[in-house]
């Protein structure tokens, strides 16, 4: 029997076995220029004006970042990368990556397009999540009302029901077609709501297999406790904990309105802070996983790598189902392909939709890169490692 190596996120080789000497060159001149923040602002200030104006941006932009982040235009090309993805044994979550537009139609718009995208993951074996977002049903402010407690009118109250109808009408989708919904987390002044929302999703569907999963964003200084809090309420109600790990996305706009507002920051004090309540959350899953479903979704190599190693030391197996890492397409191969490559569950979070309606998303992606210290240099490192390795 061959020996299995260990698991490493330095081999290059399995990490871009999937693209070839073209697409690895398109990826170094793409990676090279995002490294450039004054780029980055550039053709974040410019590209809604050139659409704006109808000047053909579109064919430029779906070669180079589109390609880079996205899976296709429509669903349809998406399942053609997730058809790829899937003979690397790489999963896929199947994510409509436009942005919600304003309005009770685009709300309702909204709804049968989840639904599709559901049935078809339904009829594919490795499409086994959709994430949602509930800003993508709901009006930012009557969240923001919700959350803060105060007594709604009764037409909003009809309106928090109608946001209540459509998410149910999704999960009930997923639960029928045995799909998991990983339920997004918000900013955090409006996240009761969605908490309150996902808790009550969970007590319906997550009765002896986990469809929903609630995010638990650990750079907030208060969810390693909510973790707990989450699961003890679990425990009482007799269902599964859906708990997707991330670390978090609205970081400076935290700060800022905490600062602007006069009221004490969410967010850790420094990344050390966020990284130890990261990996104390992932062993508070490890222990009791009969009971918590648990989705790694990280760039964080020394956080996957940790995860790796409890499995070994609990000796959970490899391909547990209630285990599942992931990263965004496009970004970080080297730790996506390497745990697929060794047997562990791991999916790809899988954007797609026309390339004019998810510029948010990949102005976003553009400027993370930017902004985490040493990202690029990494990611740059590994795609020259594997081209010189390829001569």
């Amino acid at each position: 029997m061959e020996k299995q190596l260990p698991l490493s996120f330095d081999n290059t080789a399995i990490a871009f076995e999937h693209k070839t000497d073209g697409a690895l060159r398109k990826a170094d001149f793409l990676f090279s220029n995002i490294g450039k923040p004054w780029l980055v602002k550039l053709g974040a200030a410019l590209t809604p004006w050139a659409f704006k104006l109808r000047l053909p941006v579109k064919g430029i932009i779906k070669a180079t970042i589109f390609n880079q982040f996205c899976g296709g235009e429509s669903m349809e090309e998406a399942a053609a990368t997730a058809a790829m993805l899937n003979k690397y044994h790489v999963n896929v979550a199947l994510d409509y990556g436009v942005e919600a537009m304003e309005g009770e139609h685009n709300y309702d718009a909204a709804v049968p397009e989840f639904i599709r995208a559901i049935k078809y993951a339904g009829s594919k074996p490795n499409i086994p999540f959709i994430p949602i977002k509930i800003t993508g049903f709901a009006r930012f402010g009557l969240l923001e009302k919700v959350h803060s407690g105060v007594t709604l009118s009764a037409e909003e109250q009809a309106e928090f029901e109608r946001v209540r109808a459509r998410v149910m009408t999704i999960a009930e989708t997923a639960a029928a077609s045995n799909i998991s919904l990983l339920i997004d987390a918000e900013e955090s002044w409006i996240q009761q709501p969605v908490d309150d929302l996902t808790d009550e999703l969970m007590v319906r569907f997550n009765q002896g297999r986990v469809i929903i999963f609630n995010t638990f964003q650990l750079y907030r200084h208060d969810r390693l406790a909510f973790l707990t809090a989450s699961f003890e309420k679990a425990q009482r109600g007799g269902y599964l904990l859906g708990a997707k790990l991330v670390r978090g996305a609205y970081m400076e706009k935290e700060r800022k309105r905490a600062a602007e507002m006069g009221y004490p920051s969410p967010i850790q004090p420094n990344k050390e802070a966020a990284d130890r309540d990261y990996n104390a959350a992932l062993q508070f899953c490890m222990e009791r996983l009969d009971k918590v479903g648990l989705f790694v979704g990280t760039h964080n190599e020394d956080s996957c790598m940790l995860a790796a190693q409890l499995m070994d030391r609990y000796g959970i197996p490899h391909n547990h189902p209630h285990v599942s890492f992931s990263q965004l397409y496009g970004m970080n191969d080297n730790i996506t392909f390497n745990l697929a490559h060794a047997g562990y569950q791991v999916s790809k979070y899988l954007p797609y939709g026309p390339v004019k309606d998810v510029m948010p998303y990949l102005v976003r992606r553009a400027q993370e890169n930017t902004s985490i210290a040493g990202q690029m240099g990494r990611e740059l490192g590994l795609i020259r490692k594997e081209l010189k390795r390829r001569k």
